[in-house]
């Protein structure tokens, strides 16, 4: 059977990815600063003219990593909360997400830092990091707001705030998961949050 031709804009697109992927994989072992555009376009596959005939140069490429890993972020956020019926099956999820994306925490997590420190570095990448993680927390917040009307509880802070403390709460444990293992576990982000659910409700029905 004749494999299909790709048409040019494809073919673009699946030279743009290779080099990405190439990208991603070389951010998390050397760093973003210590990649040259060279050993990206080495690792996929292709020439230095390949490279600069999809990017303008290092910065565009990561501004463009950025750009889809925040995107896929918030179609991974948007699968998350569909159709779930109750704060106790978003869990369940979140639990099962965690212990899934443990398996590849390491390369994630150096990675999602290295990001991070380049958009720090570079104010006009910060918007799109911001978006990552807006989406998440517009989850939590959603979640959060259920929870408590389901209880009966009425939120001892703004619902968004709130959201806030368990997105960083979860970010510090993955952090901890990864620096000191011992004493730590995949499914410690999620305890945590049920932990402050039950924890606010409580300090509500005191009040």
């Amino acid at each position: 059977m004749t494999a299909k031709r790709l048409t040019r804009e494809e073919s673009r697109e699946q030279t743009r990815q290779r080099l990405l992927a190439a990208a991603a994989e070389l951010f998390a072992e050397r760093g973003v600063n210590g990649t040259s555009v060279e050993q990206i376009a080495e690792r996929a596959g292709f020439t230095r003219g390949a490279f600069y005939g999809n990017f303008d140069g290092k910065h565009e490429l990561v501004v463009e990593l950025l750009r889809r890993r925040t995107q896929r972020e918030a179609e991974e956020v948007a699968a998350l909360s569909s159709g779930v019926g109750s704060f106790a099956e978003m869990m369940d999820r979140l639990r099962a997400w965690n212990v899934e994306r443990a398996e590849h925490l390491e390369g994630w997590l150096i990675l999602r830092t290295e990001l991070a420190l380049y958009a720090l570095r570079n104010p006009e990448a910060r918007p799109l990091v911001g978006e990552g993680e807006k989406s998440t927390r517009a989850l939590l917040e959603t979640s959060v707001r259920t929870e408590l009307a389901v209880r009966g509880a009425a939120p001892p802070a703004e619902p968004a705030f709130l959201a806030l403390i368990l997105h960083a709460l979860e970010d510090g444990l993955l952090l901890q998961r990864f620096l000191s293992p011992e004493g730590t576990g995949d499914e410690d982000a999620v305890d945590a949050v049920q932990l402050l659910m039950r924890s606010w409700t409580a300090l509500s029905r005191s009040s």
